[in-house]
C-alpha cells in the first residue's frame, strides 16, 4: 500500500483517472436488472482508492463541477425559459416539499437518537448532499454564544456528520432516480424521454446519433418515361405541387440538366427528388420506377440559415410558397426548423419567426440560393466558441459569490447555482441568436460526462478515507441515520410528485426529483440512462430553488434541535 500511496502523492491525477476507469467498468456490471452506472461506480471506486491515501486539490472539483453544470444549463436554457409558465408551479411545489421533508426527517432523527445541533446539521449536509449547510450551520453555531471549546466541538460534529453521510448521500438519489423510480412508474427513462420528445415535436422523436429513419421524408427515385412522354419538366413538377423536383435526365447515353421547358421523350430516364407522399404518385404520371443507371445521381446537401427575411416574419410555410418566386424556391426543401433550440413541426400552417434556424435540403447551388434569401448562413462548426463559454462561466461564478443576508441568514446560489443560471441564460441567448456561442453537441456532452464524473471521483478520493475512519470511531449509527435522511425525503417526494403533482412521465419526474434534492450525481445518472436532455427542464427549475431552500436548513436545524 505504501508504494501506491507514494505514486498518488507524486501524481494524484493518476488516482483520479484510475477512479474513472474502474468506476465506469464497475458501472457496467449488471446485478439482475440493477446497474450502478458510471457515475455511481466512479464514486465507489474513488472511496476504495482513497484508502491508499490521496488528496486531490479541491480546485479540480470546483472546476469540473462548474463546467458540468454550465453545460447542463446551456443545453437546457432554451427549453427552460420556454417552460416558465403556470406549469412550473409543480416544480416549485416539488422543491418546497423536498426541503420540508428533509428538515422534518433530520429533526425526527435528532429527537429519537439524541443528536446534538452539530451532528444533526452535519447529518443534513451530508445526507442531503448540500455542502452549503456546513457554512450556514457554522454561522448559526457561532451566534449561539458558546465558549470557544464548545463551539469548536460542535463545528467538529458538523464535519463528522457530513463526512460519514455524504458518500451515501450521493449514491442514494442515484438508486432512487435511476433504478427505483422507473420500476415504480412502470416505464424506463429512455422510453419516457422519447414520449416527451414526440409530444413536443408533434412528430417522430428525433433520432439519436447512430439512428436513421426507415422512411425518410426526402429522397430520390429514377423513373423510365412512359405515360409522361411529351410533358415538360415544369408541367410534371407543378402537377405535384412543386413537392418534387426533376434533377437529372438521361436520354440514350447523354446526361441532361433539365430546364423548365424541356420535354420528355418515351424511354428517357428521370431522376426525381422530393417528399415521400407525392413520390408515390409521380410514378403514375411519368412511368415505372427502375434501378439507378450509371450517372443518374445528384449530390444533395443540407445547409442551415438563421431566418431574417424582411417582410416575412410570422408568415406560414403555405403563404411563403405563394409569395416567393418559383424560380427562387425551385429544388429547395425544408428539412427541419428549430426555434430557440426546440424543434418546430414542418407543416403548411407553421409560422416562421425571425431567429428560427431553418435546414434546407437540395443541391449545393439551390440551398446556397435559399440561404441567401432566407437570412444569414449558419455554417456548421466543430469548434467551441471559448470566448462565449468563458464569459458565461466567469459571469456565473461571479453570481455565485453574491451573498444576501435575510434576517441574519446568508443566502447564496454558490458556484454551482451561479454557473447553472449563467448557462441557462447563455444557452437561451444562443437559441435566440444562433450565429454566436457555438458549442457542438459532442463538446457539450463531453463537458457534462467528464465534468460530473471527475467531480464525483474527487469527492470520493478526498472524503472516503475520513468517512471510513470516522465510522470506526463513531460507530455505524450516524451512517444509518444518513441513509434514512437520504432515502425518506426522496421516496416521499417521489410519491408526492406522482400522486399529488400528477407527474405521469418517468423522465420528467426523475429530473424534478434530482433537482429538488440538488443531487448532481443522480442527475448525471438520469441523463446517462435517458440518452436525452428531456429531464434537464424540470431539473433546472427545481435545482435553482433547492439550492436556496436546502441551504436554509442549516440555521433552522441549529435553532430547532
Amino acid at each position: 500500500m505504501e508504494w501506491l500511496h507514494g505514486i498518488f502523492q507524486k501524481s494524484p491525477e493518476i488516482a483520479l483517472f484510475l477512479s474513472l476507469a474502474v468506476g465506469y467498468w464497475i458501472g457496467q456490471i449488471s446485478f439482475g436488472k440493477f446497474q450502478l452506472g458510471g457515475i455511481g461506480g466512479s464514486l465507489l471506486a474513488a472511496v476504495v482508492i482513497s484508502q491508499a491515501g490521496v488528496t486531490v486539490d479541491s480546485g479540480v472539483k470546483a472546476v469540473m463541477f462548474a463546467v458540468f453544470i454550465y453545460a447542463v444549463g446551456y443545453d437546457s436554457g432554451p427549453g427552460f425559459f420556454r417552460s416558465l409558465n403556470r406549469k412550473t408551479l409543480r416544480e416549485i411545489a416539488m422543491s418546497v416539499f423536498m426541503a420540508v421533508a428533509g428538515l422534518v426527517t433530520v429533526l425526527v432523527c435528532a429527537k429519537l437518537f439524541h443528536l446534538g445541533k452539530g451532528l444533526a446539521a452535519g447529518l443534513a449536509a451530508g445526507g442531503l448532499t448540500q455542502s452549503a449547510i456546513i457554512g450556514t450551520a457554522g454561522d448559526a453555531i457561532a451566534r449561539l454564544g458558546l465558549s470557544p471549546v464548545q463551539e469548536k466541538a460542535m463545528q467538529a460534529d458538523v464535519a463528522i456528520g457530513y463526512a460519514v453521510t455524504y458518500v451515501f448521500g450521493c449514491l442514494g438519489p442515484v438508486i432512487v432516480c435511476v433504478n427505483i423510480l422507473p420500476k415504480f412508474m412502470g416505464r424506463g427513462l429512455k422510453e419516457a424521454s422519447i414520449d416527451v420528445e414526440t409530444e413536443m415535436g408533434h412528430q417522430d422523436a428525433a433520432a439519436v446519433p447512430g439512428q436513421l429513419p426507415s422512411l425518410p421524408e426526402l429522397f430520390g427515385r429514377v423513373f423510365r418515361v412512359d405515360a409522361g412522354a411529351g410533358q415538360t419538366v415544369k408541367q410534371i413538377e407543378v402537377a405535384q405541387r412543386d413537392l418534387v423536383t426533376i434533377g437529372k435526365i438521361r436520354r440514350a447515353d447523354q446526361l441532361i440538366d433539365p430546364t423548365p421547358d424541356f420535354a420528355l421523350n418515351r424511354g428517357d430516364l428521370v431522376l426525381v427528388v422530393g417528399h415521400r407522399a407525392p413520390m408515390v404518385e409521380v410514378g403514375a404520371l411519368i412511368g415505372p420506377e427502375v434501378p439507378d443507371s450509371g450517372g443518374m445521381t445528384l449530390t444533395m446537401q443540407m445547409r442551415q440559415a438563421v431566418f431574417k427575411a424582411r417582410g416575412m416574419n410570422n408568415m406560414t410555410i403555405a403563404e411563403m410558397r405563394k409569395t416567393v418566386d418559383r424560380e427562387l424556391r425551385h429544388g429547395v426543401y425544408i428539412e427541419s426548423i428549430t426555434r430557440v433550440g426546440q424543434p418546430v413541426p414542418v407543416l403548411p400552417d407553421t409560422r416562421f419567426e425571425h431567429g428560427d434556424v431553418v435546414t434546407f435540403y437540395g443541391t449545393a447551388t439551390d440551398t446556397r440560393r435559399a440561404v441567401a434569401a432566407a437570412g444569414v448562413d449558419l455554417a456548421y462548426s466543430y469548434k467551441t466558441d471559448f470566448i462565449y463559454m468563458g464569459a458565461g462561466l466567469v459571469i456565473g461564478l461571479l453570481i455565485g459569490l453574491i451573498v444576501v443576508n435575510v434576517a441574519g441568514i446568508p443566502l447564496t446560489l454558490g458556484s454551482g447555482g451561479g454557473a447553472l443560471l449563467s448557462g441557462l441564460v447563455f444557452g437561451w441567448m444562443r437559441g435566440r441568436h444562433p450565429m454566436y456561442g457555438v458549442m457542438p453537441a459532442a463538446a457539450s456532452q463531453l463537458l457534462k460526462d467528464f465534468g460530473l464524473a471527475a467531480f464525483v471521483a474527487v469527492v470520493g478520493l478526498n472524503s472516503g478515507l475520513q468517512a471510513v475512519v470516522t465510522i470506526r470511531q463513531s460507530g455505524v449509527m450516524i451512517l444509518l441515520l444518513g441513509v434514512v435522511v437520504t432515502m425518506v425525503p426522496l421516496l416521499l417526494a417521489m410519491l408526492f410528485g406522482r400522486y399529488v403533482l400528477k407527474y405521469n412521465n418517468t423522465a420528467m419526474l426523475a429530473g424534478a426529483l434530482a433537482g429538488a434534492r440538488s443531487a448532481n450525481v443522480a442527475f448525471g445518472g438520469v441523463l446517462d440512462k435517458a440518452e436525452s436532455t428531456v429531464p434537464t427542464v424540470p431539473f433546472a427549475i427545481t435545482y435553482a430553488i433547492a439550492n436556496v431552500l436546502l441551504t436554509l436548513l442549516g440555521p433552522l436545524i441549529v435553532g430547532l434541535v
